[in-house]
């Protein structure tokens, strides 16, 4: 088992404008991320609309992304509430050899540490070879991990609880476990998770910012001199003025207009907002093609 780490992009979802997935520029936009230098992407996690997108669609993607040269990099989230459709989605996923899973607890219902214990416990139990990311995100699920709950699944499951992505940020300046990714969701907390010994990222604006967000990490393991970090954290406030995937979709449609198809209920900005956020990244000279962009 490799401990994951570095600097991993929440990858988005290309959408056609009859609103069925574009497999191919989904995936041609995950692998140009990497090129770009993320370590990896998440395939189908909450910027990739993966609540949205059908299991039969998912199935197609991982049927061709299992042919790319990127395949390894490639952290595969569930995106599901059935327990059952969890186990029967990480099969087929494992039968294409993909082996690291970003799996959220279900959302709406009410539950404790307890019950998110037996969830995953009946996950590895029906699919004992697995890695899994825990998706720590409480405004889309409902529910917080604890550090209490994280170290106990990593006692009871040491060998496939692997990690967590920390996007209610209660966890990566206290949680220290031994081979145990911890990744914040957002860039602003890259630094300072690093200087508390975390092993990157996964956000959603690695999506434009994955050059930025790979220099300050390159340059914290290499002692250079932060000179990236602060512009990339107020991009990231940038986007975080609007909802992300809408700011994110809207942003990518100035290079290509097909990023303006989003599944309902989202959509891109309305043009006020579109001409603010636009504005705004401007004068942190920021744009679409320019350096260190994306």
């Amino acid at each position: 088992m490799t401990k994951i780490s570095g600097i991993f992009a929440a990858s988005m979802s290309v959408i056609n404008s009859d609103l069925s997935l574009n497999i191919g520029k989904t995936i041609d936009h995950a692998e140009k991320l990497i090129d770009q230098g993320c370590h990896g992407t998440v395939i189908f996690g909450s910027t990739g609309q993966a609540q949205l997108i059908s299991i039969s669609e998912k199935i197609k993607l991982l049927n061709k992304l299992s042919d790319t040269k990127f395949k390894k990099n490639h952290l595969i989230g569930t995106g599901l509430n059935s327990l059952n459709e969890t186990i029967n989605f990480i099969k087929i996923a494992k039968s294409l050899n993909f082996k690291k899973f970003l799996i959220m607890p279900p959302a709406y219902y009410k539950y404790k540490d307890k019950d998110v214990i037996k969830f995953y416990t009946k996950i590895i139990e029906s699919v004992t070879e697995c890695e899994i990311i825990l998706y720590n995100f409480e405004k889309l699920c409902g529910y917080k991990f604890s550090k209490e709950c994280i170290e106990e699944l990593v006692k009871r499951f040491p060998k496939q609880i692997v990690g967590v992505k920390d996007s209610s940020y209660n966890l990566f300046e206290q949680l220290k476990l031994d081979d145990f990714s911890v990744m914040p969701g957002s860039e602003s907390k890259l630094l300072k998770g690093l200087e508390q010994g975390c092993s990157g990222i996964i956000t959603a604006t690695c999506n434009v910012t994955a050059q930025l967000a790979r220099r300050v990490y390159d340059d914290f393991f290499s002692d250079k001199v932060q000179v990236y970090n602060q512009k990339l954290i107020d991009v990231r406030n940038e986007f975080e003025k609007y909802n992300i995937i809408s700011a994110l979709h809207t942003f990518k449609s100035k290079e290509d207009e097909i990023y303006r198809n989003l599944l309902p209920p989202l959509d891109i900005l309305n043009s006020e907002d579109d001409k603010k956020l636009i504005q705004n990244l401007e004068k942190l000279n920021f744009q679409i093609n320019s350096k260190l962009a994306a």
